[in-house]
């Protein structure tokens, strides 16, 4: 009896499982465009939003530091240890692996000892600011899904700014400022993300709290992304419902966490006192070990997967859209206008498909794509009028009065039968009627795929 009652409740969770896959439970989990489903018409597709999985972008990224030979090693030079600013008989040269410190290993795989990292020059040339921009770009549009992190070798700076840009590096804008005394660095009161609110997470802060110097198990400096989120999500992000619907509704939140680019500003480095010890100049330098930006591409909700193919990232669009970014109807199907797909019904979304634009020659319902005719809208009462007297019926066909025909009533029925003349009473179109059920079809066809 119990054996019974356990396949009983397991073959219970099995289907209510096998019915709950597609639904987004986490961010990111809109990862199917389409499936077939079955209806009283047969099977048809039911389109839905989607998006690619989120995933490590620091793999497609390229990386450019301003000024361009701020790394250290050429000249090769000395510099103080990381623990004891004090022994200063450690080395940097660009032409000895073992010693080298290029850019390329602030992303690379830190499971090895001792770290790699990327090393600036010291200050040698103090009171001059020691500042270094660096700049990861995409050349794509990005959404981010995680916090930014970024782990120093050396002491996390006293000034810093990271920055981001939506236009591939034309303007830019800041994401969030760090120093050690906000006032003074930026005259700016010193804040963190707890201190936010839904009405003010869009809020440019200063923090103090990932600013401090030579301190043990203090590398790591965040911009934080999921306690952002949390504020419609819930603590534990269990609440997606709620974060879906704002991100759809309000562009200004969903542009905040989508970037093309992102840009570290180290204005100043970890000093660790009042005063610079100008005698000890090779204690400062900037040294980062690891960054890392998990995100994904920006597809609109129109794609699940996104290419990357000649150093560059493409979105590989569903729902007959096309572009980078799947930010436009691909040709002949520009049926009405683009629009992105939304997360809204939650769980599956909405498509916003594009049907094909209407030609001169009228297509029959099966060439719009679609396997279920009553999800087509042939007709409606803007754009796409029954002609000659007909009646648009559930915006899926024209009824036509007896002398006429064609999917908007365009056509004479004795046209079709070669039989219009004087006797048979039915006279041909009226000029130019022809022209104008043309550019009726080039203003729109059918409107969005009803799910």
């Amino acid at each position: 009896m119990y054996l019974s009652r356990f396949l009983s409740i397991h073959a219970l969770w099995v289907t209510v499982s096998s019915v709950m896959q597609p639904y987004p439970l986490v961010w990111g989990h809109y990862d199917v465009c389409k499936t077939q489903i079955y209806t009283e018409e047969g099977k048809v597709w039911d389109y839905m939003a989607c998006q690619p999985e989120s995933t490590d972008m620091t793999k497609y990224l390229k990386v450019k530091l301003d000024p361009p030979d701020i790394t250290c090693g050429d000249p090769p030079e000395s510099f103080c240890a990381m623990g004891n600013p004090y022994m200063c008989n450690n080395e940097c040269d660009a032409s000895t692996p073992e010693l080298a410190h290029p850019p390329e290993l602030m992303f690379d795989f830190e499971g090895r000892h001792p770290s790699t990292f990327w090393q600036s020059a010291t200050w040698k040339e103090y009171p001059k600011p020691l500042e270094v921009n660096i700049t990861l770009s995409w050349s794509k549009t990005i959404e981010l899904t995680d916090n930014i992190v970024i782990t120093f070798e050396s002491g996390r700076p006293d000034q810093m700014i990271l920055e981001k840009s939506l236009d591939y590096g034309r303007t830019w804008q800041p994401y969030q400022y760090y120093a050690t005394d906000c006032l003074d660095a930026f005259h700016m009161d010193p804040k963190s993300v707890k201190d936010l609110s839904q009405h003010t997470v869009l809020e440019i802060i200063c923090t103090e709290e990932y600013s401090t110097g030579y301190t043990t198990n203090s590398k790591i400096i965040h911009f934080e992304i999921k306690d952002r989120f949390a504020f419609f999500a819930g603590p534990r992000l269990r609440n997606m419902a709620s974060l879906y619907g704002q991100l759809d509704t309000t562009k200004k939140l969903r542009d905040f966490f989508t970037v093309t680019d992102l840009r570290i500003r180290l204005l100043r480095p970890a000093v660790g006192e009042i005063f610079v010890d100008e005698l000890h100049l090779a204690r400062y330098f900037y040294a980062i070990s690891d960054i890392k930006v998990r995100g994904r591409c920006k597809c609109n909700l129109h794609a699940t997967v996104c290419v990357y193919d000649n150093s560059k990232l493409t979105c590989e669009c569903e729902h007959n859209t096309t572009g980078p970014d799947c930010g436009k109807c691909k040709k002949n199907y520009q049926g009405r206008p683009w629009s992105p797909g939304s997360y809204l019904p939650i769980p599956k979304g909405t498509a916003n498909t594009y049907p094909p634009k209407f030609n001169r020659i009228w297509p029959n319902i099966s060439s719009l794509e679609v396997s279920n005719p009553k999800q087509a809208n042939v007709c409606d009462n803007e754009l796409l009028h029954c002609q000659n007297g007909g009646t648009c019926h559930n915006n899926v066909r024209c009824l036509c009065p007896a002398a006429y025909t064609g999917i908007l009533c365009e056509k004479l029925r004795c046209e079709e039968a070669g039989s219009c003349g004087s006797e048979s009473g039915q006279g041909a179109p009226p000029r130019g009627s022809w022209g104008l059920l043309l550019f009726t079809g080039m203003l729109g066809t059918a409107s969005p795929l009803v799910f």
